[in-house]
């Protein structure tokens, strides 16, 4: 049985769950480690493929990394037209590039499915490195993107969306939490986590477990793509935004005023989502003037408390 006793160079990995692997290769450099991939969350091809390639690297971003290798993983039907795997392909490949990147050959088998992502390695400096475990009560949680996505591909799926829409949530999942990262890491951030399949409240969970916190939520701070409360409305939820409800349900506790649509949608299962930050409180005003001059849009969203579990006010 391994035990992480016995490997003191894997800073990251065997104990409480994290974005990524670390493994410690000098005192002011680690290897980050990640994998992922998923099922088509959109019709185009080309956008599937820069999505899926997005979502693998964000894990390095959300550990204050810098990706700088990379593999594809896939799994096609051997019937799919040779036109649509390339789209794909390049999709990842030139997110990839814009990443500053290197996919360096990869793995494919059959499938009845397709399936895309990558295999991604950063470097990331210990004494900068962003963990779940990092978080520190005052300390003031921060988002790099707004939340929906599930519920708008939802909709798309059942032929139900706006094409504005699914042109807005598409355009966010491909952006890259590469500058977030950055100015996180520049603003002395040491706890954080990306947003995605296990929704804001879910990862958000597992980063006050591990640092023994609690957050407190403000509903009307946080942010959401168009469309998003209309699709809720109608219950349009991916089924694994009703598993995080079930699972992280009991961690949460929410105030009157939020009703149960708006519940779900904290709920929601994200692809591609932003980085959730938790940020000393000496260093906000600079993240959001740094972040201004960047370009990057950010919102504040709650803060890190004493205690335990989640709390959400409206």
């Amino acid at each position: 049985m391994f035990r992480a006793a016995d490997f003191p160079d894997l800073l990251v990995g065997l104990g409480e769950p994290d974005d990524a692997a670390v493994w410690r290769l000098s005192d002011d450099r680690a290897l980050v480690v990640t994998t992922d991939f998923f099922t088509p969350v959109v019709d185009n091809p080309y956008d599937y493929g820069a999505i899926a390639a997005a979502n693998s690297l964000s894990d390095i971003y959300a550990m204050g990394g810098k990706p700088f290798l990379a593999l594809n993983v896939a799994a096609l039907p051997p019937d799919l037209p040779a036109d649509v795997s390339g789209e794909i392909l390049r999709g990842g490949a030139e997110k990839a590039r814009e990443a500053g990147v290197v996919i360096a050959g990869g793995h494919t088998v059959q499938d009845k499915e397709p399936k895309y992502g990558l295999i991604a390695l950063g470097f990331v400096d210990p004494a900068h490195m962003i963990t779940k475990r990092g978080a520190a009560p005052g300390d003031v949680l921060v988002l790099s993107k707004p939340l929906g996505f599930g519920t708008i591909t939802t909709a798309l799926k059942r032929e139900q969306a706006d094409p504005t829409d699914v042109s807005e949530a598409v355009g966010w999942m491909k952006r890259l939490n590469k500058v977030a990262s950055e100015l996180a890491v520049e603003c002395g951030v040491r706890g954080g986590t990306d947003v995605t399949g296990f929704s804001l409240l879910g990862h958000g969970w597992e980063m006050a477990r591990s640092s023994g916190v609690g957050l407190q939520f403000s509903f009307g701070k946080i942010p959401f793509v168009r469309g998003a409360r209309r699709y809720a409305q109608e219950w349009i939820f991916p089924g694994g935004t009703s598993d995080n409800r079930l699972y992280f349900g009991p961690h949460v506790r929410f105030s009157e005023e939020v009703e149960e649509t708006a519940q779900m949608l904290l709920f929601d299962a994200q692809t591609s989502g932003g980085l959730l930050l938790a940020v000393p409180p000496g260093e906000v005003e600079r993240l959001f003037s740094r972040a201004a001059q960047a370009g990057q849009v950010l919102w504040q969203v709650g803060e890190v408390v004493e205690g335990e579990g989640i709390e959400v006010i409206a």
